[in-house]
């Protein structure tokens, strides 16, 4: 659990260090949000919750911890890090599986972007992408080390942003006795923020796994709005998805989302 205790040590710094940073309006905020590589400081934690896994209606509660820090590279160019940590419980997600409760694979992304748009007002960026094997149990992580290329690219205009972002991995290393990763993940998304910072979002997080031959396609539907624990900003969020697709045994139906995001502007 040391990478979790690290997480809150470093929230607590950076909230510690709050009246530093001057207060950009709330919509601004919000509008930086629904940009993947936005220049912005933030610390996500999405809870989300499925079920109908396998034959006896298995279920999966987990928690991504999902920070996004920017580094100023030179006068035109951003290196964005997004995190995501996964911190699960499951039951009978196959079968007679039992429970399990810990941490999940991390998967790290690197997007360098420019810092200004496009002529045409195109916010891009691509990178490399890693999977990290740190699941605490076998049956919440792939067991393989991973990587690929992954980037992202969207525009914003009167309140709306509409973007994809994108990454493969293959694993190159690991337990020999898990199967081998091919995946590619799609992330299409569209957004709408209002004047007063609420954000209503529609995407869906596809996934296809080259090796099972198989679709997972969660469509999610949140709201957020973003408010000030003291001087700090924070957003809120709330949503459900429909599994639109999903392989033999994954999740069914309907599912939730919700989650709390720090935010620390410059």
């Amino acid at each position: 659990m040391r990478i979790v205790t690290s997480s809150c040590i470093a929230i607590a710094i950076l909230v510690s260090l709050r009246p530093a940073y001057a207060q950009e309006g709330t919509q601004d905020l919000a509008k930086k949000l629904s940009n993947p590589i936005a220049s912005l400081i933030s610390v996500p934690f999405q809870f989300n919750y499925d079920s109908g896994y396998g034959p006896n209606d298995g279920q999966k509660a987990y928690v991504n911890v999902q920070p996004v820090i920017p580094f100023s590279l030179n006068d035109d160019w951003n290196l964005i890090s997004r995190t995501i940590l996964p911190i699960a419980w499951q039951s009978d997600i196959a079968a007679d599986s039992g429970n399990q409760f810990g941490l999940g694979d991390i998967t790290q992304s690197l997007f360098f972007s420019p810092k200004q748009p496009t002529a045409g007002g195109i916010i891009w960026g691509v990178g490399p992408v890693f999977l990290v094997p740190t699941a605490t149990d076998s049956m919440l992580g792939s067991g393989k080390w991973g990587a690929g290329p992954t980037g992202v690219v969207l525009k914003q205009s009167n309140g709306w942003t509409v973007g994809m972002l994108a990454n493969h991995i293959w694993s190159f290393a690991g337990d020999g006795d898990r199967a081998n990763i091919s995946s590619t993940f799609l992330q299409p998304f569209v957004a709408y923020t209002t004047a007063d910072a609420w954000t209503f979002t529609l995407n869906t997080e596809s996934s296809y796994n080259w090796g099972a031959g198989g679709w997972s396609v969660p469509v999610n539907f949140t709201v957020s709005k973003i408010v000030k624990l003291d001087k700090l900003p924070v957003s809120l969020t709330i949503g459900a998805r429909y599994w639109a697709d999903s392989p033999k045994g994954g999740p069914e139906g309907w599912g939730f989302r919700t989650g709390i995001t720090f935010l620390f502007p410059k």
